[in-house]
């Protein structure tokens, strides 16, 4: 247990570096972290909202998460990045268990190392999102599944006298994984039950229904469903149904939403083989290694590695047929990429001309490229945030403005409305953010009562030309990083 917790906490100390000096990066983190806060502020932890208006995107669970992190930490950036950490943590300490029991224990940390220092690992477990608690409900539910199988695809090698309790325990860890995936993500988190069925129909004589129980446990995990769901459903009156299903899943997945994606038939055949392209940035650096592990499975694979890449390809192949496409997306089969590479990493020396030195040889690379990854990403946590934290426009015109804002002050914008400027005003402000058309500024300032407004500069020039003296101008330039292109934005502020 002692080495489990030293992982854990190592890779929990590796993730949080640089979490505290990068500001929320629009759109989805501010989304997150604010719907988070206002679940403590309503006393509302089934319903989420964002900018006091229904956020039905996903269901809770990664709100909850944030909650109870800003128990700890306070509402900060660090504590609404701090629970995907432990969701990272969680996926690399799982890994070495599955690791010795399908290729010994040198073959699960180093499945745990791959995982934890690909580039998308690396960027998620740093995000205020939900992705990495996808991946971890994923990635436990893909090992309970193994579990459940390993006795008959590995002819029985492995096999204890507990067997029939193990089985049953893992049966149970199972459904619980697919229930809290989808309070995560939705109905996504469900794809390892496709990969028992294409396992269990490549080895039939594993007996399925009698190993997992369909019935039984499709029961039980909507039943843990419903406990939220029920509620939620009834306060929405059914929106919570047609808004995260149907527009958040069925919609995403037959047409591009926010610019993520062709809706044309040419764009969309274009963009089919998106992640199997992109895996090669995703699972930086150890991707350089996966044409020689698509060789080697191709000549030769047992029953494990069909598991895992069964796990892996539904992942990739759902992801792909669906047209609304992110790189992060198929996050979730990182952790059955990580035990694939781990298992035949050494059998891709063929070339050597001795046992030793082929293990010699590969434990050298292995180490070195270990080594050097996590001093690159430490450097990067450490130097790149500060460096570009005054590039994002809302940070910067929010620590400008802190020092004059009040609790009781209405605020308001123009022409800009990224949640990030929710998410740092409120953190000083009891209101919630106006958007205004241009025309309505002038009034909205106009108006009795401490207010402030933020607007494009050169819109501020041509509104406010006369206004009064003990009014403040804050300005300040940056990049919206959702839009992709530069912002110069003024803070107009009234005291009283």
């Amino acid at each position: 247990m002692g080495k489990y917790a030293i992982l854990f906490f190592g890779c929990i100390l590796f993730h949080i570096i640089g979490t505290w000096s990068l500001p929320l990066i629009d759109r989805d983190e501010p989304r997150f972290a604010e719907a988070s806060r206002e679940m403590i502020q309503r006393g509302d932890y089934v319903v989420p909202y964002f900018n006091n208006q229904l956020r039905l995107d996903k269901p809770p669970l990664a709100y909850w998460a944030q909650v109870a992190s800003y128990r700890v930490f306070g509402e900060n950036d660090f504590a609404a990045r701090f629970p995907s950490a432990v969701a990272a943590a969680l996926i690399a300490v799982s890994i070495p268990v599955r690791g010795l029991r399908i290729g010994g224990e040198r073959v699960g940390w180093r499945a745990a190392i791959i995982f934890t220092l690909c580039l998308q690992t690396f960027i998620h477990a740093k995000a205020a999102v939900a992705d990495m608690w996808l991946a971890l409900f994923v990635s436990v539910a893909h090992w309970c599944g193994l579990e459940v199988l390993r006795d008959g695809l590995t002819n029985h090698q492995h096999q204890k006298p507990s067997s029939r309790h193990q089985i049953s325990h893992w049966w149970f860890v199972f459904y619980v994984s697919l229930a809290l995936g989808f309070l995560t993500k939705g109905p996504i988190a469900w794809t390892p039950l496709l990969t028992v069925a294409c396992t269990v129909f490549y080895a039939p004589n594993l007996q399925l229904r009698r190993r997992f129980k369909f019935v039984r446990g499709i029961v039980l995990m909507l039943a843990i469903i419903g406990v939220w769901g029920i509620p939620a459903l009834i306060q929405t009156h059914g929106e919570f149904l047609r808004i995260g299903i149907g527009r958040h899943v069925i919609a995403r997945s037959l047409g591009a939403m926010e610019g993520h994606g062709w809706n044309s038939l040419g764009g969309y055949v274009l963009l089919l083989p998106f992640y199997f392209v992109t895996i090669f940035i995703s699972f930086f650096p150890w991707s350089i290694k996966l044409p020689s592990l698509v060789q080697r499975l191709w000549r030769k694979r047992d029953n494990i590695d069909n598991y895992l890449l069964s796990g892996a390809a539904i992942i990739f192949i759902i992801f792909s047929l669906i047209k609304t496409k992110l790189p992060h997306y198929t996050l979730p089969a990182f952790g059955l990429l990580a035990l694939l590479l781990a298992r035949h990493w050494r059998e891709d020396t063929a070339d050597a001309n001795s046992e030793r030195f082929r293990e010699g040889g590969h434990r050298s690379l292995f180490k070195k490229m270990s080594i050097v990854t996590t001093c690159v990403w430490i450097a990067i946590a450490v130097v790149v945030p500060p460096m570009v934290a005054r590039f994002f426009p809302a940070y910067q015109v929010f620590q400008q403005s802190r020092a004059s804002l009040q609790p009781n002050m209405q605020f308001a914008s123009v022409d800009f409305e990224e949640p990030s400027l929710v998410w740092y005003f409120r953190s000083r402000l009891k209101g919630f953010l106006t958007p205004l058309k241009k025309r309505r500024a002038a009034e909205f300032m106009s108006e009795p009562g401490p207010r402030f407004v933020i607007l494009p500069m050169p819109v501020a020039g041509s509104v406010f030309v006369n206004a009064p003296q003990n009014w403040k101008f804050l300005t300040t330039s940056g990049v919206n990083i959702a839009k992709g292109k530069r912002v110069d934005l003024t803070l107009v502020l009234k005291s009283d």
